[in-house]
């Protein structure tokens, strides 16, 4: 809107208001106060002031008036950028603002700017990665390596060696800007279900330094952690506005938590009648808008002739409260399941149907696990097989001999092999707490497999003298165990070899690829069996040499960010052991042997 027409608006309004105020009743303010006496007239022996020129004398009554800027002629006004009279009643006061040029770009001062030298959740001091680790490396690879990660990952260590290396407190590559630096790392948390995660990293920058890639992975980190007002500050800034029909439902939304009930109510309507989205998602919006001050809109919301979901109608009826359909939700896919294992405002029964999911994938540790199955049978109004579940963890702990406690881990596993590795993931600390002994060496490689899911790898070690040499259990003690001196023996690796019924050979070929890549087996052997599983570990490819040469110059946050780009899929089907090589030889050589111990294992485990 010109200023011209501002200005006259204004006049308009000030008129209006002093003609309103002639007819006003009496003034209840003090005597005094609304009238007040005249100040005293100077002394003639008092020293006069000095005045500028043009300027009334002090006590003189006489009035300059001030000198407006002259009108702007009409004939260069665009009118097509003045707003309709309806346009103007459906905005906003941050609209209004906006329009008239009153709202700040930056509303922060400076000294509560944060600055954008290190963004991360994780310092180094809490166990991430030095903020220096990536500053020097060129920007085009870090940026591919992260474009590339948008998947989930096959491994759950892998899961958490990536989540680690993301969240961390970094400095960005050099010639790459830091917003994009923050945007692209968020966006592969949000691709690894890690919303909350994704959510702290974007809200450690000032929303006034966003670009559209942070805004676009912050809207999705929002939606995936259903806190669809945290969005508003982003939303309400108007600074980086989007045309789709999500954003103009968080524009209601967030004028209804603004105190704009009436604009959001009109906002919303208009959202229906045009259909700018299914009518399911606009209402759950009205409802959630509804919710907001003094809203006392009825709103019913009509599953009927819903036949999926999408993230923004799962947030939203979330947030709510709002129960979705059985049949929506039995076909949910791994979005949604990893959601239900982490949103604060479910239900346990329904956090625990994700669960599961997320635990096999490592958003959910082995202590959650505990935490959320003991809160379950605490609650008795529990009766489904979540609660039986339940009874079994809680008899894994305290039954009273070890073969009592093996029975109920079998129990939860659901024979004597888990065939989903979230049960390994809950029952770890419980098959930590079975002594190692011969009589039990038949079930010792699951439980294993389940110790190490929690990084318990000295409690897996010592099973080392109870089991077969060459028997499964034996391969992942190989691997895994932090105090291995030497190398393997070609005759117990032969042995594996000898009872592996994995499809190809899939086992052994890990573990030839896992003792190499720690240095567990000589050059010599490693030859002789890499021909007998006619298995090639050295053929070089780009993303080999890239992790390679990481690796050589010790980046280990380089080395965890490629090792992640390599492990991406949805089984272990889509790992090849030469991967696995460059990924534990790289993983052991900058430090992080825990890590690439527990890959390796993992990857004899599920093979």
């Amino acid at each position: 809107m010109p200023r011209w027409l501002v200005m006259s608006v204004a006049a308009t309004a000030l008129c209006a208001s002093l003609a309103i105020a002639q007819d006003a009743p009496e003034s209840l303010l003090p005597p005094g106060f609304d009238d007040p006496a005249p100040p005293p007239t100077p002394t003639p022996t008092a020293r006069p002031q000095a005045t500028q020129p043009g300027s009334p004398a002090p006590g003189s009554g006489t009035v300059v008036p001030t000198v407006l800027p002259p009108m702007p002629d009409a004939g260069s006004v665009d009118l097509a950028r003045v707003p309709s009279l309806a346009e103007l009643e459906e905005m906003g006061p941050e609209e209004l603002d906006a329009l008239l040029g009153l709202k700040p770009s930056y509303d922060i001062p400076p000294a509560a700017r944060r600055s954008l030298a290190r963004v991360g959740v994780i310092d180094s001091s809490e166990g991430g990665f030095a903020f220096p680790s990536l500053a020097r490396q060129p920007a085009a690879l870090v940026r591919a390596a992260l474009r590339g990660t948008s998947r989930s990952m096959v491994s759950r260590w892998g899961h958490v060696l990536l989540r680690r290396v993301l969240a961390s407190r970094l400095a960005a590559p050099q010639g790459m800007n830091p917003v994009e630096f923050a945007a692209l790392r968020a966006r592969s948390l949000n691709r690894m279900g890690e919303h909350a995660v994704a959510r702290s990293l974007v809200q450690d920058i000032d929303t006034a330094n966003w670009n559209a890639a942070l805004r676009d992975a912050a809207l999705e980190a929002y939606i995936g952690t259903a806190d669809i007002v945290g969005a508003c500050p982003l939303v309400r800034l108007g600074r980086l506005e989007r045309s789709d029909a999500n954003w103009t439902m968080l524009r209601a939304i967030c004028s209804a938590y603004a105190g704009e009930g009436i604009l959001a109510g009109q906002q919303l309507d208009r959202a229906l009648r045009e259909g700018i989205a299914p009518k399911i998602d606009i209402l759950l919006a009205q409802r959630f808008a509804g919710a907001a001050g003094n809203g006392r809109r009825a709103v019913d919301i009509e599953w009927e002739g819903v036949d999926d979901l999408n993230p923004w109608r799962f947030a939203l009826a979330n947030a709510l409260g709002e129960e979705i359909p059985e049949g929506l939700r039995a076909d949910a896919g791994p979005y949604y399941q990893r959601i239900w294992a982490t949103a604060p405002m479910l239900g346990l029964s329904q956090l625990a149907q994700g669960a599961e999911r997320a635990a096999g994938e490592g958003i959910l540790s082995s202590a959650a696990m505990v935490d959320l199955y003991s809160q379950i049978y605490a609650d008795d109004a529990i009766t489904d097989d979540r609660a039986e579940l339940a009874v079994s963890l809680r008899e894994a702990y305290v039954g009273a001999n070890a073969t009592d406690r093996l029975a109920a881990i079998k129990g939860i596993w659901g024979g004597d092999r888990a065939q989903d590795y979230g049960r390994y993931v809950l029952t770890a600390y419980a098959a930590a707490r079975i002594p190692a002994s011969s009589d039990l060496s038949g079930s010792a490689a699951p439980l294993i497999a389940s110790m190490l899911t929690a990084g318990l790898d000295r409690d897996a070690s010592a099973w080392a003298g109870a089991v077969e040499t060459g028997s499964e259990a034996w391969a992942l003690i190989a691997l895994a165990n932090p105090a291995a001196r030497g190398n393997a023996g070609s005759g117990a690796i032969d042995s594996f070899i000898d009872d592996d019924t994995s499809p190809g050979q899939r086992k052994s070929k890990f573990l030839l690829a896992g003792l190499a890549g720690l240095g567990r087996v000589s050059a010599g052997t490693r030859a002789d069996l890499a021909e007998r599983l006619n298995l090639d570990l050295n053929q070089p490819t780009r993303w080999s040499r890239m992790i390679t040469r990481a690796a050589e110059v010790d980046n280990a946050a380089l080395v965890a960010l490629l090792a992640g780009l390599g492990m991406q899929g949805s089984s272990w089907d889509q790992m090849t052991p030469r991967h696995l090589y460059h990924i534990v030889s790289a993983l052991n050589r900058v430090g992080l042997n825990a890590e690439a111990r527990m890959i390796a294992a993992e990857a004899v485990a599920r093979g």
